[in-house]
């Protein structure tokens, strides 16, 4: 006799795979194995999931239209089912499934496309913070300055892409037009952050995401300066710091106990 658990995983694999055979114990009102029924319940939960899916990734989706979207939806729910009973949160793998997947090999930018909207999600969802503005630094000594280390707003995320991503992830969301993009430009370093209901989103320069990670870990500004120069040398700290402040990314600030060195 099968446990419980077993049941359940049994249940939950029948779903996903229509070579499977009706879990057992399950039957209709005559009480017989109701093949149809079930199979009725199997779709509901692949339609429901990719929709899910749909409404995570409206870009990805334009892009590619809805037959392909579907089959790609499918190959993914049935790795990766639902953790939480909020599906809001589903879909998070999404991203890198598409850098496997191989149809999807002849869109190389799509996973980069993806991973803005995911974080676009996860920006949206982040717990509210208050942003402070520049004259908060205004009392701090001199001597201090290379010790402050900056918290930044918990919806702040980053997504570097080799590719244009973030044009192309604009021209495919709501309102936005379609076009050619020359995929030689280079890529793109996508910002997002909510600093108050909706979700903020700009391109930064090479060498910000370096600067923005190492504030995020807790380093120094002076320390995270020196990473963002080693990744590009024309590296501005000032126009980057004042627009962190200016875009509502920072929320906060303390001293390092001794200035950390990169």
């Amino acid at each position: 006799m099968q446990s419980l658990a077993e049941r359940q995983r049994a249940f939950a694999a029948a779903l996903l795979d229509p070579t499977l055979p009706t879990p057992a114990g399950l039957v209709g009102p005559d009480g017989r194995p109701s093949s149809r029924r079930f199979a009725v319940y199997r779709n509901n939960v692949i339609v429901g999931l990719t929709q899910t899916l749909k409404d995570a990734y409206p870009a990805v989706h334009r892009i590619v239209g809805s037959e392909f979207f579907n089959t790609l939806a499918r190959a993914y729910v049935v790795v990766d089912l639902p953790r939480s009973p909020m599906l809001f949160d589903y879909g998070a793998g999404l991203p890198d499934f598409i850098g496997r997947f191989k149809p999807a090999s002849v869109l190389p930018y799509l996973a980069d496309v993806a991973r803005i909207e995911r974080a676009w999600t996860e920006a949206y969802h982040a717990a509210e913070a208050l942003p402070i503005s520049l004259s908060a630094f205004a009392d701090i000594a001199s001597d201090r300055l290379p010790a402050v280390t900056l918290v930044l707003h918990p919806a702040v995320r980053i997504v570097r892409s080799p590719f244009p991503a973030l044009t192309i992830w604009q021209m495919n969301v709501e309102g936005g037009v379609p076009g050619p993009v020359d995929l030689a430009v280079g890529g793109e370093n996508a910002l997002l952050v909510r600093p108050e209901a909706g979700v903020e989103i700009r391109s930064i320069p090479n060498g910000s995401p370096e600067f923005i990670h190492a504030l995020a870990s807790g380093r120094p500004v002076l320390a995270a300066f020196e990473q963002a120069i080693a990744a590009d040398p024309s590296f501005d700290l000032s126009a980057n710091l004042s627009d962190l402040i200016r875009v509502g990314a920072v929320v906060g600030f303390g001293f390092a106990q001794k200035p950390l060195r990169t």
